[in-house]
């Protein structure tokens, strides 16, 4: 059956949130929104393209860091509304220039960073 990125069940502006994880190694290295569109270029480049809220433009993962993402596979979450991007990830996934997103953690009440930016 042929995929169409209209088919996903996006809200009401025209948005899917996208987990990337790494495929090797299965961690979780970020949350970002896609449109159809972010779907299609992703899948006919290779390239993990986003859709960024706060500029209203395209976001090609890694275009001016050169931290890229490559996708490896795309997988749709079973009610058809949450994407989960594998990737290869080339250095950090962050803009805060650490490895995920998802470093600090909430533990006995109190935030605990897991991880210094890498250098």
């Amino acid at each position: 059956m042929e995929f169409d990125p209209a088919s996903l069940r996006y809200d009401d502006q025209g948005l899917i949130p996208a987990i990337a994880q790494d495929a090797a190694s299965g961690e979780v290295l970020m949350m970002a929104w896609m449109n159809a569109e972010a779907v299609a270029r992703t899948l006919e480049t290779g390239r993990v393209t986003y859709w960024s809220r706060s500029r209203q433009a395209f976001w090609i993962k890694g275009e001016s860091s050169g931290h890229v993402q490559t996708l490896v596979e795309m997988r749709v979450d079973c009610d058809r509304d949450c994407l989960l991007l594998q990737v290869r990830q080339e250095g950090p996934a962050c803009h805060t220039n650490r490895r995920t997103c998802f470093y600090t953690a909430i533990r006995d009440g109190a935030e605990v960073e897991l991880m210094a930016p890498m250098v």
